[in-house]
């Protein structure tokens, strides 16, 4: 019996820190109505990728794409469709190898907003992917 009432009482203690914890991890909503702007201008890192692999900048409609801890880079003009689609024009690129041509255009969505995540939809020809962008402050 007491055995009984010593289980009891450890899932009725595990039940209770569980509700707790449930509580404390309340999900963030995504932005509504979709924050496009924040696209516009800094600083943006991609979710696991270190800064040294790649990173962006974006000032006065120039995209800058850096790689390989900043020695190659892929600069695009971005047009503005309206606020949340833009298109990402290639302009010039440092790497020869580098898949992206110049004259390549990008269109993209800004799909989701989340404080300082933006998530937006690629599309280059046949292909097309989300991306995840991590601006910083």
């Amino acid at each position: 019996m007491n055995l009984f009432k010593v289980f009891s009482t450890g899932i009725l203690l595990l039940a209770a820190s569980q509700i707790q914890s449930q509580q404390k991890t309340e999900q963030k909503k995504v932005d509504n109505p979709v924050k496009c702007t924040n696209i516009k201008e800094g600083k943006f890192l991609r979710l696991n990728y270190p800064q040294s692999i790649w990173y962006m900048t974006v000032k006065d409609n120039i995209q800058t794409e850096y790689f390989n801890g900043g020695k190659d880079y892929i600069k695009s003009t971005l047009v503005f469709v309206d606020d949340c689609n833009y298109k990402a024009i290639v302009m010039e690129k440092s790497d020869k190898n580098d898949p992206a041509q110049i004259g390549d255009v990008f269109n993209n969505k800004i799909i989701a907003t989340q404080d300082n995540l933006i998530k937006v939809n690629m599309k280059i020809e046949n292909s097309q992917f989300d991306v995840i962008y991590v601006k910083e402050k």
